[in-house]
């Protein structure tokens, strides 16, 4: 946690350039960025939306 929030998270298979990183927020909420822009805009999805989300995902590899 930093400042009291949860920390980012980002794939193993991440080389640290071009990586989207995750977090769970207090809320619930699912908070996505760019690694490249820490500051920039998140992209935020409630649990069930995040579920679905991956689902989506799994079901097409």
């Amino acid at each position: 946690m930093q400042d009291g929030r949860p920390a980012w998270r980002k794939s193993t298979f991440c080389n640290n350039v071009n990586c989207v990183e995750v977090r769970l927020e207090n809320s619930g909420t699912v908070a996505v960025r760019d690694n490249k822009n820490p500051h920039g805009p998140l992209l935020r999805f409630a649990p069930e939306e995040w579920t679905d989300f991956i689902d989506g995902i799994k079901s097409a590899v």
